[in-house]
């Protein structure tokens, strides 16, 4: 009887084993199944959301930016220099050796056309208005005896002949005056301080010939300067010229009046719209490029001449529309390249999107996002941080 009772035990122990062996071998046999009833709070919305400290947003610095629908045609990225108009610049200087009485510009000053910007004196200058207005006074004494000589004439006092040599005389007064004003213009005086200085004053008023801004200046109270230097750069800069090179098998195919896109380091997160006006006609054999000059508008006067600026400039026709937000704005996630969109006050989306191609600071995005949706742009790769700490965090708190 003992032996059948031990036999019982010896079998129900390893009917047991067995049991407990077949289980540990197929876990996902035994494994709880998901319900499909995800718990209060944990829904698709609020898995994507992640929430910052009020203060440590204010510490991020965030910026947004909207995601732009623009044409996919096939584009360059090239590099350049950003620079003063041209068209609307001036490097004003003086045609005589003269000395710096007083200094009326500054740079950043804005001028006027005909803005005084400096004062100063030159004995080369003294004689020359010296001689003006001997000549000047000579052609007046000329004029008056010439009247006197016509009305003698008239009462048959004096000879036609005299008449005739005072006419002479008045026209060579004449010439004479006209050639010691030329004197005087091309030193740079003419004008209203030709008519308001004394008759032999050295000083004379270096003016402003165009409206803008000052740029620079190069003088001091009581600097001697020189013939032809350069005293005041003045420029509009309410439009500005960007000027990059592409290579000549690129720049063949750009064409004047393509639109074009320009990101600058200085101003990250901005990208700022110009226009092509002009692909050079010349090779430059040592880099094998072409200059492009694009024109850019500088309304709000953020832009400076000799900042760094990258551009996107389409080739040939324009292509399907497409989305593209700054290249900052994509970031890499567990899920794949994902974006960041203020959701409420300390809350931010991550969305999954598909990345297309790079355009220059910017890069296209295939799917995930609509035209006008905001995206984060700085500060994104440190909200990445964030989420990766805080699913870091919720998946130790799980184990």
């Amino acid at each position: 009887m003992r032996m059948v009772i031990a036999l019982l035990g010896i079998s129900t122990v390893l009917a047991f084993g067995c049991d407990r062996e077949s289980r540990d071998s197929h876990p996902d046999d035994v494994r709880e199944q998901p319900s499909g009833d995800e718990p209060p709070g944990r829904g698709p919305s609020q898995k994507n959301l992640i929430a910052i400290d009020t203060e440590m947003l204010r510490d991020l610095r965030i910026t947004t930016a909207p995601a732009e629908a623009r044409t996919g045609s096939e584009g360059i990225t090239v590099l350049g220099e950003m620079t003063v108009n041209e068209d609307a610049y001036s490097e004003v200087g003086v045609s005589i050796a003269a000395r710096v009485v007083r200094v009326l510009a500054s740079p950043g000053d804005r001028t006027k056309t005909g803005q005084p910007l400096a004062v100063l004196e030159s004995p080369e200058l003294g004689k020359a208005r010296a001689a003006y207005v001997t000549a000047r006074a000579r052609a007046e004494l000329a004029h008056r005896s010439l009247e006197r000589k016509r009305d003698l004439l008239d009462d048959r006092i004096v000879a036609g002949r005299d008449v005739q040599e005072a006419e002479a005389e008045a026209a060579a007064a004449d010439a004479e005056l006209r050639a010691a004003r030329g004197a005087l213009a091309a030193l740079g005086v003419e004008g209203k301080d030709l008519a308001s200085t004394g008759p032999v004053d050295p000083r004379f008023t270096l003016r402003s010939p165009i409206a803008g801004t000052v740029l620079e200046r190069n003088i001091v109270q009581g600097q001697m300067t020189e013939a032809g230097m350069a005293l005041f750069r003045v420029g509009a800069l309410d439009r500005l010229w960007l000027t990059v090179h592409a290579f000549e098998r690129d720049a063949i195919r750009v064409e004047p009046g393509a639109a074009a896109r320009i990101t600058l380091p200085a101003l990250p997160g901005r990208n700022v719209s110009g226009a092509v006006t002009l692909v050079g006609s010349q090779v430059d054999t040592s880099s094998r490029t072409i200059p492009i000059r694009i024109e850019v508008e500088n309304s709000d006067g953020a832009l400076r001449p000799g900042m760094s600026a990258t551009a996107w400039i389409p080739l040939g026709d324009s292509g399907e529309a497409i989305v593209a937000v700054p290249a900052a704005a994509l970031q890499r996630t567990h899920e794949g390249w994902s974006v960041f969109l203020p959701h409420e006050k300390g809350a931010f989306e991550v969305r999954s999107v598909g990345r297309g191609r790079d355009l220059g600071g910017e890069v296209e995005v295939l799917s995930g996002l609509s035209p006008g949706e905001l995206v984060v742009v700085d500060g994104a790769f440190l909200l990445k941080a964030e989420l990766e700490k805080e699913r870091g965090a919720g998946e130790h708190h799980e184990h």
